[in-house]
């Protein structure tokens, strides 16, 4: 193949996928709306812990989290992409304040340690933040 029609094919390749991309977006929304989180599973968050330290109990503590904090996300959605994002983040960053004090509770890297430390307080600030705006905003 020549490096003009390699150069052709890659641009052929490329249009292809763009095309079949932009295609997808024609689907009518509710094709996927029949679950809040359609295809969701497929990124094995509701799986359980595999691996060689699966069941150690931070890993069991992690995994807990991970699916409260998915529960917690699947919200009823409003239509207001302000306060659906607004409740959805509140879930997230609890998720993630939950896995630091997983950290905190089980890690030993001074470093890590303090890491999630910072997190606990940046998400605990950021949901305060969060939850006062829903009050003024009808969330």
């Amino acid at each position: 193949m020549t490096h003009q029609t390699r150069s052709t094919h890659s641009v052929r390749s490329f249009l292809a996928a763009c095309l079949l991309g932009g295609s997808l977006t024609l689907l009518p929304m509710s094709a996927f709306a029949e679950d809040s989180h359609a295809g969701h599973g497929a990124m094995q968050h509701d799986m359980a812990a595999t691996g060689p330290g699966a069941d150690a109990p931070s890993s069991k503590a992690f995994q807990e989290g991970n699916q409260r904090m998915h529960r917690d996300m699947a919200i009823d959605f409003t239509g207001n992409a302000d306060v659906d994002f607004v409740r959805g983040m509140i879930a997230h960053h609890q998720g993630a304040i939950d896995m630091a004090k997983v950290e905190l509770e089980y890690g030993t890297d001074p470093d890590i340690r303090k890491l999630a430390e910072d997190i606990i307080a940046a998400q605990e600030a950021e949901i305060r933040q969060m939850r006062d705006w829903l009050a003024k905003n009808g969330g």
